[in-house]
């Protein structure tokens, strides 16, 4: 993503603290990007789920339903590239937003160069590099992209260089789910709901047996690496193939 295209981009910022909102959103505007917020957890909710945010900035003590609960909804229903904000800074409190599904978070109080940097970064790695990397075009017919794999929910066909690869049902949901969400990690409970649905009972480790399958006819069987995995929170593929040149 090149400069000009960060900034522009429209952030969501969630704080109840009308000082510091206010601020956050001062800096921001003259930074150049475009700003919406929201001060509680229910508005915050509502908003992220009817706009188009490249990112958003996210308390987690908040008001109504707290930042943890909205970040967990919003990975389910609409995965946006989210940076905490905190005044907890206990690893654990740490290790849950991230679980959750955050990319990022940073801890109160902040100097406002480092909430500009951390926000150019996610920008740059899980922003609109997802949307951008694939032509409006695809994501009109269904159709999904990373290097030579090509998923096409259509035709319930997953190709690589041509070469088509037999997915069940369930891999074939998981690879998708993967690659629409580009840059963002999805924890292993986000997986199951996506694959198995909200009343599957069972544990999440299911999804390991599934990115297992995956790997051994995409992976290993064209000796690429394509699902990353993110210790301690779950999976990811990087828009950046590293075969999309041909290596």
């Amino acid at each position: 993503m090149k400069k000009g295209d960060i900034m522009g981009a429209h952030i969501l910022v969630v704080e109840d603290e009308e000082k510091l909102a206010r601020f956050v959103e001062l800096e921001l505007v003259h930074e150049g990007y475009t700003v919406s917020k929201a001060v509680n957890g229910r508005e915050a909710l509502e908003i992220a789920l009817s706009g188009d945010f490249a990112l958003i900035l996210l308390d987690i003590m908040l008001p109504g339903l707290n930042g943890l609960e909205v970040l967990r909804r919003l990975q389910q229903e609409k995965p946006t590239p989210v940076i905490l904000l905190t005044a907890r800074d206990a690893v654990m409190d740490k290790v849950a937003g991230l679980d959750a599904g955050a990319v990022d978070y940073i801890t109160k109080p902040f100097a406002i160069e480092e909430l500009l940097a951390r926000i150019r970064v996610a920008l740059k790695l899980h922003g609109d590099t997802r949307r951008s990397a694939r032509r409006p075009e695809e994501e009109e017919t269904g159709v999904y992209r990373w290097g030579r794999l090509q998923l096409s929910e259509k035709r319930h066909q997953v190709t690589y260089d041509g070469t088509e690869i037999i997915l069940t049902n369930r891999e074939f949901q998981m690879l998708k789910t993967l690659l629409e969400n580009q840059d963002i990690v999805l924890t292993r409970e986000v997986l199951l709901n996506r694959v198995c649905g909200y009343d599957y009972v069972g544990e999440t480790n299911v999804v390991d047996v599934y990115i297992r399958f995956l790997r051994a006819k995409i992976d290993e069987a064209f000796q690429i690496k394509m699902i990353q995995t993110v210790r301690g929170v779950g999976y990811v593929i990087k828009s950046e193939a590293p075969d999309a040149c041909g290596g």
